[in-house]
Parts: C-alpha cells; structure tokens; sequence
C-alpha cells in the first residue's frame, strides 16, 4: 500500500490548478445588475495589466470600457440602459463605468419575408421551425442571428442550394419593450444534381469515384450528400485534400441538372516509414514499412512491412480497399511470416487473413464499426507442458472466424479527451494437428475520458478489459492462444505476461481468464509536454468463469510529448500488489496513449 501514496500524491499535484496573479479590470463595473449580466459585461470589457500613468489615461480606458458595456448589454437585450464612464478620485486614478440596464427587452413575433418566390410549402414549414424563436423570450442578438443562420440551412437542406439571407429588419420597440426581427430570404430555384464533374490530374478511376456518390441523377440538393461524398474519399487516407462542392449556377445542364464538382489532391505515390519501441520487460524492437497509394487506380492501399524484435518479428504484406463493394465498407487481407518468442512460448508460422469492416455513422467521432473476417495460420509452438516441465511442441493448423464491434463516441481517435469507447470481440476457433479442437476466445473491452476542465487540459481516463476462453482447459489451449497480462499495453509495473499463474520453474502458464483495468489521470504542463499517473491491475485465471486469485497491481507515472497527432509516451511503474521477484521499476516507451 506505501508505494500506493506516491501516486496517489502525483495525482493531487496534476490535478491542483495553477495559481497566478490575475490582471487588473480595464475598468470597475459599478451598479445593480443581474449577477449574469454582471459577469458578462466583466468579461466583455476584459483585463489589462498595463498601470494607468494619469487621469488622462484613466479617463480614457473609461470610455472604452463604456463603449464595450453598451454593447454587451445589447447583445443580451438590455436597450433602454444608461451607461456613463467615470473616474475615482483615487491616486492612481481608476477607470469606471456605472450601468443601470433597464428591464430586458423580449423577442416579438419573428416572421419570415421571402425575396423572390417563395420555395415549396415543405421547405417554408421547415424554415418556421428553424426558427425557434418564441415570443417572449430574451431579445438577446446572438439569438436573433443564429436564428437567421438555421433558416438558410434549412432551406438548403430542402434542396435550395443557392438560399441566402439579406440585410435582416430588426424593430426595437420602446413603448412595449420588446424586439421583433423580420428575416429576407430569398431561396433561389429548387436544384437536381446531374453526376460529377471530376478535374484531371489524378491517378484515381473516375467511373470508381463516381460510384461513392449517395444520390442519383435528378435527385434534389442535400448537402449533408455533398459532404458525405467528401468524407468517403477523405476516409480513403490516399488524398492530401478533398474538395466537393455544388458547381455554379451558370454550369446547369440543359435539362436543369447541375453538377458537382470534385477535385482529388493525391498524396505521394509511394512512402517509407520506420519506428521503435523500447521497455524494460519487452526490450527493444524496430520496424520499417514500405506503402503504395493507389496502385490499382481506386484509393487502395499496399504495404510491405518488416519487423523485428526480441519479443516478435515478422513480415509481411497488406492490401486495404476501401469503400470495397459499397460506400463505408474496407477490405482488408494480407499474408505474414512471424516469429514470436515469450518466456511462455516461442511460435514460428505464416498466416493469411481477411478482414470487411463496415462503418456506421455520418460523424467523425460519434461512429460504429462492425467487422467480420476469417484468418488461417500453420505453426510451429514449443511451450513447457505443466507438471513434468518437459518441452511441448504442437503443429497447429489454426482456422478463425471473426466478429467484433467498436462503438466510438469519444472526441478523438488518437488522444482522446472526452467521451467513450465499447469494443466486443468473437472468435470462434478450429484448430487441428497434434490438438483436435473447437472453442470460442471473446474479449470485450471498455474505456471512458472524463475531462476536469471546459479546455479538457486535465483528464480521467479509464479502462477495462474481460475476456474468456470457452470449451477448452488451458492444457487444451496452445500456449499462444491463451490470455496473459503484465507488461506496457496492460498492466505496466509487471514484465511482459508476468501476471497469472505460472508453472513450478516460474514459466507463465496464461489462463482461459483475463480481467485488466487502469485508471490514468492525464495533465497538460504545456502546450507540447504532458504528465499522467497511473494505475493499472489486472488478473488471469487458470478455471471457473471469474477467477481473480492472480490479481496484480502497478502504479507510476509518465510524461507525453506530443507531436501534433499523437504523443510520444514515456512510462515508469512499480508492482504494488502481488510482486513476485520483479524488478522494482519498469520503464515503457512508445507512441500514443496508452489506451
């Protein structure tokens, strides 16, 4: 519990906000207001921290101050105010602006003026409810403008492509204080698309392009379809930059039809990319990745890459088609060559998989997948058969199904700081050779981002993974299939798979059971360096459904530097529950949060 307290201590310290000397008020705000309004006139007129020299200077920021005043009342629909500016007999002098707001004014009956004809009765019912302007209700003129913007989208939602708004009428009425805005639109002609019109210049198949879009010639304008058309090629990740847009009006075709226009900024054809990984459990390892971009003319994607490690080395091939066979669904297969060597086995094999993965959801960070796939490996696995502690090897023919679903609502696929994350995994698994044998390996895994603050500098983020190996006893299971913990992607503190049970010479057995959490308090320092503190447990199960009798804990802390998409991560942790002869520190480097 001791090496708990340092944690625990870090975690407060992060947490703590900074403390600083805040600037003096360009002027003091004197009067009887609303607490709210007070608030906001403050903060309108803001701070400064440059000293007044005189009166002159004094008088001056005064009137400033008072301009700014008015305005702010405005805005939130205060008209009949008396603002004076004003100065303290003070030495220094110090600026003042004394208010009384007057009663708020409240919004009339807001109406609608259409310029030109008027558009169809569905898209006119469709700009009333837009509106949202209910009489009575604060006259504030960010309400009154948003308004006016809701309108237009609407309009254009409907089809009128080429809705706009003119100057708009706003009544403010002394007598009865209330303010009625009247809102000139001028809708335009109800527009069709016509196909696409594709500029030259990429490598890109046009008639493949043309098959993403999600309307049909004659169909009306939406331009939710316009920029969902663009997030389809976006999504491909082989552009540089994708823009889709209505072509003008004069581009009209002969039978009323209009086009859009898209143009493709393709990436360099082909890359090399090259990276390390480095912790104290797992030793050093490298990779390279060679990738061509739209090979077959159709935003595919195809990569050799190599890797090797202490702990895993392989090779292999890749090939990525997106939107394969229909919009937001990618095909993914390819082949490898592998061999992984762990203090619980070493396994040589070559393998073939093939992945579909379709996305559901029209955001970028509120988004569904469902994947399905299939994967057939031939290896080779030596492990320690438990009990007599001889030497066991299996020649395995491995055939999986896959099934695996990942709900995403945070607000960020890299380092996300709000929000969550759901993922459930089947595979159902045949293996043949020395071992007959069906059974299913499922794994679900959950994690959540709870910011502390408005600017999400300061973040709890959290995790937990179950999993279970059903109709298979861990000597059945292949000592490369089963589950294991301990180590940077886990439970960091523990070497890699030292958590759970091991045998008589200390070898890890692994288990048919697997249960990890973390908690990680996440703090930004600047605006490139972060810290976090952790804690992590976790525990493999040798039988039974839930067998927790191998839990084990690591605290620590880590530093981030960020490289503008993702950090470079930097941990050091402790075991703190269950150490069984481990090292006292372990260290993990890597790239990206850890979860």
């Amino acid at each position: 519990m001791g090496r708990l307290l340092y944690a625990v201590a870090a975690s407060a310290a992060l947490c703590a906000p900074a403390t600083a000397q805040a600037a003096e008020p360009r002027a003091v705000v004197q009067g009887e207001m609303d607490p709210e309004l007070r608030a906001i006139v403050t903060q309108v007129i803001g701070d400064t921290d440059r000293p007044i020299e005189n009166r002159f200077e004094a008088r001056r920021r005064a009137r400033a101050a008072a301009e700014d005043a008015i305005a702010a009342l405005r805005s939130e629909g205060y008209y009949a105010y008396r603002v004076d500016p004003d100065v303290s007999e003070a030495d220094p002098p110090r600026p003042l602006v004394q208010i009384a707001p007057g009663p708020r004014f409240l919004l009339g009956e807001a109406t609608l003026a259409w310029t030109g004809k008027p558009p169809n009765g569905d898209a006119q019912a469709a700009a009333v409810r837009a509106l949202s302007l209910p009489p009575g209700g604060p006259g504030r003129a960010a309400d009154i403008i948003a308004a006016e913007g809701r309108v237009v989208a609407a309009v254009q939602k409907r089809g009128y492509a080429d809705a706009v708004a003119y100057p708009r009428d706003v009544v403010v009425d002394h007598a009865d204080k209330t303010v009625t805005p009247t809102y000139n639109i001028a809708a335009g002609l109800l527009v069709h698309l016509e196909g696409l019109d594709i500029a030259p210049g990429s490598r890109t198949n046009p008639l493949w392009v043309r098959h993403l879009a999600p309307w049909a010639a004659g169909d009306p304008y939406d331009p939710d379809d316009v920029a969902e058309l663009e997030r389809r090629l976006l999504d491909t990740g082989v552009y540089d930059s994708v823009t889709v847009a209505l072509a003008p009006v004069d581009q009209t075709s002969a039978s009323g039809l209009r086009p859009v226009v898209v143009a493709l900024a393709e990436r360099k054809p082909r890359t090399i990319e090259g990276g390390a990984s480095y912790s104290t459990s797992e030793g050093a390892g490298v990779n390279v990745r060679w990738t061509h971009y739209n090979l077959l003319s159709r935003a595919d994607t195809i990569a050799l890459y190599g890797q090797v490690s202490i702990r895993d080395s392989r090779t292999g091939v890749d090939l990525t088609l997106p939107q394969w066979l229909r919009p937001q669904q990618t095909l993914k297969t390819g082949a490898a060559v592998y061999r992984v060597v762990t203090d619980a086995y070493k396994e040589t094999g070559v393998g073939v998989h093939a992945d579909v993965t379709r996305r559901y959801g029209h955001s970028a960070y509120l988004t569904s997948y469902v994947t399905v796939g299939a994967s057939v490996d031939g290896s080779r696995t030596d492990e320690i058969k438990a009990g007599t502690l001889t030497s066991l090897g299996r020649n395995l023919i491995t055939v999986k199904a896959l099934g695996d679903l990942l709900l995403d609502r945070s607000n960020d696929p890299l380092s996300p700081t709000s929000g969550w994350r759901l993922s459930a995994r089947l595979e159902p698994t045949v293996i043949v050779g020395d071992t007959n044998l069906p059974y299913l390996r499922a794994v679900a895994q959950g994690t959540y981002y709870q910011p502390l603050d408005k600017t999400g500098h300061t973040v709890i983020a959290g995790r937990l993974r179950l999993g279970r190996i059903l109709n298979g006893t861990v000597d059945q299971i292949p000592a490369s299939q089963r589950f294991y913990a301990g180590g940077g992607g886990s439970v960091r503190g523990f070497p890699f798979q030292a958590v759970g049970p091991r045998l008589a010479d200390s070898t890890p057995q692994g288990g048919v059971f697997l249960a990890e959490s973390s908690v990680e308090v996440r703090r930004d320092i600047t605006e490139k360096w972060s810290a976090a503190v952790f804690v992590d447990a976790g525990a493999v199960g040798s039988g039974g459904p839930v067998d927790f009798n191998t839990l084990a804990a690591g605290a620590g802390f880590g530093v981030r530097y960020n490289l503008g998409i993702v950090p470079i991560r930097i941990d050091f942790a402790t075991p703190v529950v269950r150490r069984r002869g481990e090292p006292l520190l372990q260290a993990y480097v890597s790239i990206g949060q850890s979860f």
